[in-house]
């Protein structure tokens, strides 16, 4: 329908004629004269709507309202040197219409179609389909796209295969509540959504697919605050025969080429190293933010916080739990004091990545022989029978020759947050939850009919005003 988009003509194209499809993002009468501003993702063209070149074009153009879709077909013309705008890519060049069809009109909208409103964020969310007609939110879900072509491009590049694991998946809490789904044809059964992938890239190991990678969708429920979301989306990745400095140094040579290719960026590798110890004692923190008054939004500082303690005590239930998971290896210095049951002294083969000051990423090598995660099971109170019941067919695969593997994920929603300097990942999806978890725009969680329910075995206990 259109031989150009709106961010595509300069005075190069001088007194062709073209056609550009989008949104009437303004509107001015100058007496006679009317001009538009058409918008597409791609940028903004002046129209100018003069009676003698076209008294249709110019009678149509009168109806025309904010966020009507049309369709103009004109000569581009080249503006005076004074009338030029040096702030937009098509500033030197206006469209003399020639035609106008209006292919829908529009309600006007709730708040103005420009990155200097204002708007509260409910009402954003509420009508998510205008906010991402503003080029702030439209940038950031293209640059995240540029992220993940780029993400793709380099591991593909380095023997890596993209493999989806299963969204219907087995209940093996890792640390936040499962989302759970009833299943209709095994009633009194539930699936849960995968809170990561993590056990089915250990299997695929196990398998011999030694280079596995996905940019997969997670699901924790969780309470959510400014950067969590119950569902968010990270890089998977897990290797066979490889140690910790191999899946530092690949990924460091990942980021490099992704801020090069994306933001024309130069990052020093390799990236800095510390210890969770040191983090503790000079930053008091695990992610500490090393840059050198922070208000340069071009600088980025990646650190590597390694060797955590494996285990951390759980006050409230008295017992050991896993400080990253449950999966995770030891640092061979520390097997005897393992076998000794000095938990407060043994380091995870175990690594965080920290961009300014925020956890962008988590990996660790695996564990992948059936007795010592059996040990780790018995140390942090998962008894035989429950592990497995729990981990059952993970157990099971480490008995048929599985390979020493190592693994990390890194979250797309938080790097892309940092790199467009937002405050909020919500900004940064497309589709997001709000801190109650709902879904402004589609009024999701909502009610189903009885028929559903009754499909699945399921009966809703309502609420009384006094919570019972």
């Amino acid at each position: 329908m259109r031989t150009h988009t709106c961010g595509e003509l300069n005075k190069n194209f001088k007194d062709e004629q073209v056609t550009l499809c989008g949104w009437v993002h303004r509107r001015r009468d100058h007496g006679k004269l009317i001009f538009i501003d058409i918008r597409d993702r791609y940028g903004i063209t002046q129209v100018v709507f003069v009676p003698s070149v076209s008294p249709d074009a110019h009678n149509e153009a009168q109806k025309l309202g904010p966020e009507f879709v049309v369709k103009i077909t004109g000569t581009v013309n080249v503006r005076p040197p004074k009338n030029v705008n040096p702030d937009a890519i098509t500033g030197d060049i206006e469209l003399l219409a020639q035609k106008l069809e209006i292919l829908n009109t529009a309600r006007v909208p709730v708040f103005e179609i420009d990155d200097n409103i204002e708007a509260a964020e409910d009402v954003r969310l509420t009508y998510r389909y205008l906010d991402i007609r503003r080029k702030k939110v439209r940038d950031s879900l293209i640059l995240r796209h540029q992220l993940c072509a780029s993400m793709r491009s380099f591991l593909n590049g380095e023997k890596f295969t993209e493999i989806e694991t299963p969204v219907l998946t087995k209940s093996t809490p890792e640390g936040a509540r499962d989302f759970l789904v009833p299943s209709r044809l095994n009633p009194g059964t539930f699936y849960a959504l995968p809170q990561s992938p993590q056990l089915f890239k250990q299997i695929l190991m196990v398998s011999g697919m030694d280079r596995y990678y996905q940019i997969v969708k997670c699901f924790r429920d969780e309470d959510l605050r400014a950067d969590r979301q119950p569902e968010f989306t990270q890089l998977d990745m897990e290797m066979s025969f490889v140690d910790q400095d191999f899946v530092l140094s690949l990924t460091e040579r990942m980021y490099q080429k992704i801020f090069k290719e994306v933001l024309n960026i130069d990052l020093t590798i390799p990236f800095g190293r510390i210890t969770h110890a040191e983090a503790m004692a000079r930053y008091n923190s695990d992610k500490p933010d090393t840059r050198q008054d922070k208000n340069n939004p071009k600088e980025f500082a990646f650190l590597w916080v390694v060797d955590f303690p494996l285990f951390k005590y759980n006050n409230e239930e008295k017992r050991w739990d896993s400080e990253h998971h449950p999966f995770t290896g030891i640092n061979p210095e520390d097997l005897p004091r393992f076998e000794a049951g000095e938990l407060d002294k043994i380091r995870g083969r175990c690594y965080d990545l920290v961009l300014n000051g925020n956890e962008i990423g988590s990996g660790s090598v695996r564990i992948h022989r059936r007795e010592l995660q059996q040990k780790i099971f018995d140390t942090i109170g998962i008894a035989p029978e429950e592990a497995e019941k729990r981990f059952g067919f993970l157990l099971k695969a480490f008995e048929y020759g599985a390979p020493p593997h190592a693994g990390v994920a890194y979250g797309i929603d938080r790097l892309v947050t940092i790199i467009t300097g937002h405050e909020s990942i919500r900004d940064c999806i497309a589709f997001p939850k709000t801190q109650k978890g709902t879904c402004l725009m589609t009024d999701a969680p909502s009610d189903v009919d009885a028929k559903q329910l009754k499909d699945l075995g399921l009966v809703v206990l309502k609420k009384t005003v006094n919570g019972g």
